[in-house]
């Protein structure tokens, strides 16, 4: 079973920047789509960002413009930079491998 791993979450401040990276176990991953997801507490989970295979993005309302996925193939690895960044960020984020699996999340606060 392929599984996903996330990392680079924290503490940051309001305007400040993050990159997550989501590391997948197996060779799957060249050949599906990746998203992020994230959930506030108290509200449903949301797709952040989407890649195909391919390389085609697709983006939620709330962050076009401040963040970018990306994704390396060679290192089985999808990253989410993440820019301007606000309260309303403030989530557990989640990455999701169109098989099916999800990674365990990674904390991000975005606080004075």
């Amino acid at each position: 079973q392929v599984q996903l791993v996330e990392s680079g979450g924290g503490l940051v401040q309001p305007g400040g920047s993050l990159r997550l990276s989501c590391a997948a176990s197996g060779s799957i991953f060249s050949t599906n789509a990746m998203a992020w997801y994230r959930q506030a507490p108290g509200k449903l989970r949301e797709l952040v960002a989407a890649i195909s295979s391919n390389g085609i993005t697709n983006y939620g309302g709330s962050v076009k413009g401040r963040f970018t996925i990306s994704r390396d193939n060679a290192k089985n690895t999808v990253y989410l930079q993440m820019n301007s960044l606000k309260p309303e960020d403030t989530a557990v984020y989640y990455c999701h491998g169109d098989w099916g699996s999800w990674g365990q999340g990674t904390q991000v606060t975005v606080s004075s």
